[in-house]
């Protein structure tokens, strides 16, 4: 091993530890061998004297350092989001009723609107049984017009009746007729009373009868119309129709059909920044294309997940051209309410004895102050923070040479705009 470079490296280091820790013997010492030496020459003594002026004037104004006088600014305190792209909606169509595909299949990535045909199934022998239903409808309906012909009939007898009961009545009590008449007459205006009510509830048969049989058309007309499987919505079919042939079961998938416009940006905010976010914010988003879209929050769930203690964000977002597809990754950046801030160079940043972040300021009387500072958002052209005064000067070149109760002689910069 050379020795020669590890002596030089422990010089260095003694000359800079005497050079800044030591400077104020350091100044003394030579004053004092500036007196000493005098008598070696005027013209010496005279040097070192000089040589030691500036030293002592530069500790009298304080350390060098650069500073920036900031004026706070409002800024929006932006929240930052990473999440994901989601269809608006996304239903699989299923079959209601079991038949054979008729139809010939669409193709994935077709657009398709409100209503359209997907799949075709085989009608079978409904027809035949929606006729069928129809025609015990009919005869239903011809049921009534007998049942209250019924009715009047019996009330013309009820009516017959009554009049035979009361001529039987007066006549009895005139001594006229017997007893054994009046009580038959009575017998028989009964008997046109249940005749009545038999009417009546023949009646009601026919219009019970009536409304079965419009059950089981209104039965078989659905059975029909399921036979035919529509798009509940416009968008794009994801897969396949089903193909021509395929024998269809209740819930059997006929195709999967998707809406891209407008479509979601899905992200979870913590449950620290949760506070920030409002319903009806402007947020803006860039895909990982490189695609930028905006739009406004439209959902802000109440409850955390349980796993991870975040919140759902969705933002509803145009997409007229579909260049967005579901599933696709995204940052998000929600817009929230204005706060005051310094826009600082990030090299001004340092930390105190205790790790914390802040920035070294200059007080009134020109010396070097800590104060701790909240990082809310880092820029190309700086960083934003918080938790300083309105109006300060922050020191951004010499911050780590000083600590606070140190004098210092700033020298400022100007912003550049």
């Amino acid at each position: 091993m050379k020795i020669i470079p590890i002596i030089t490296a422990l010089l260095v280091s003694a000359t800079l530890y005497f050079a800044i820790f030591e400077r104020e013997r350091l100044v003394a010492f030579s004053q004092s061998f500036g007196a000493d030496g005098a008598t070696e020459g005027t013209d010496v003594a005279t040097d070192q004297v000089a040589t030691a002026e500036p030293t002592t004037q530069e500790q009298a104004t304080g350390v060098k350092v650069v500073a920036l006088k900031s004026t706070a600014q409002v800024i929006d305190s932006a929240v930052i989001l990473r999440g994901r792209t989601e269809a608006a909606r996304q239903v699989t169509v299923a079959a209601e009723t079991s038949g054979r595909v008729i139809s010939e299949p669409l193709r994935k990535g077709a657009y398709i609107t409100a209503g359209e045909h997907l799949c075709q199934l085989d009608p079978g022998t409904r027809e035949a049984n929606l006729a069928e239903a129809r025609a015990r409808l009919a005869e239903a309906r011809g049921r009534v017009p007998e049942a209250q012909a019924a009715i009047a009939e019996a009330n013309a007898r009820v009516r017959e009746a009554e009049i035979n009961v009361n001529a039987a009545r007066q006549l009895s009590e005139g001594g006229f007729a017997s007893e054994t008449r009046l009580v038959s007459a009575e017998a028989v205006a009964e008997a046109a009373a249940a005749g009545v009510q038999r009417a009546t509830s023949g009646v009601a048969s026919a219009q019970a009868g009536i409304e079965a049989a419009m059950s089981a058309v209104a039965a078989a007309e659905r059975e029909i119309e399921r036979l035919t499987i529509r798009a509940p919505f416009a968008g794009l079919l994801e897969t396949d129709t089903a193909e021509l042939g395929t024998l269809m079961q209740p819930g059997a998938a006929c195709a999967t059909v998707i809406q891209l416009n407008p479509i979601k940006l899905v992200g979870f905010v913590p449950e620290t920044d949760v506070s920030k976010v409002t319903v009806g914010a402007p947020a803006q988003a860039m895909l990982a294309t490189g695609v930028a879209t905006g739009g406004q929050v439209s959902f802000l769930s109440r409850s955390a997940d349980e796993t991870t203690r975040t919140f759902r964000v969705e933002i509803t977002v145009p997409n007229e051209d579909l260049s967005i597809r579901d599933g696709q990754t995204v940052e998000i950046v929600v817009a929230s309410d204005g706060t005051m801030a310094h826009l600082l160079p990030q090299s001004s940043l340092t930390l105190d004895d205790d790790g914390l972040l802040g920035v070294r300021t200059i007080d009134a009387a020109q010396n070097a102050l800590f104060i701790p500072v909240t990082l809310v958002r880092d820029t190309a052209e700086g960083v934003w923070l918080t938790g300083l005064p309105e109006t300060v000067d922050v020191i951004v070149v010499g911050q780590e040479f000083v600590i606070d109760g140190v004098q210092v002689a700033p020298t400022f910069q100007e912003i550049k705009g």
